[in-house]
């Protein structure tokens, strides 16, 4: 990111980088105007979220499970 507004060509840098210009607009516009720390708690809300979703799946599954147990008691 740093090299691209200091001049460096966004071809030159993708080719030594191995990525399409796509993929460096892309982060570029997702992650551009964020520093380091904005990055890194972005990425902890993001694995937190993904904690929460698998939660929340879990405990959906547990209550099918309940409701089922609860219609088929006498």
């Amino acid at each position: 990111m740093r090299q691209a507004e200091s001049g460096v060509p966004v071809s030159e840098l993708c080719c030594e980088h191995g990525m399409s210009s796509a993929s460096f607009y892309k982060w570029r516009s997702k992650y551009g105007g964020m520093d380091a720390s904005m990055v890194s708690q972005m990425r902890a809300m993001a694995d937190e979220n993904r904690r929460l979703k698998r939660m929340y799946a879990e405990m959906s599954m547990q209550n099918d499970l309940l409701k089922e147990a609860l219609e088929k008691k006498p």
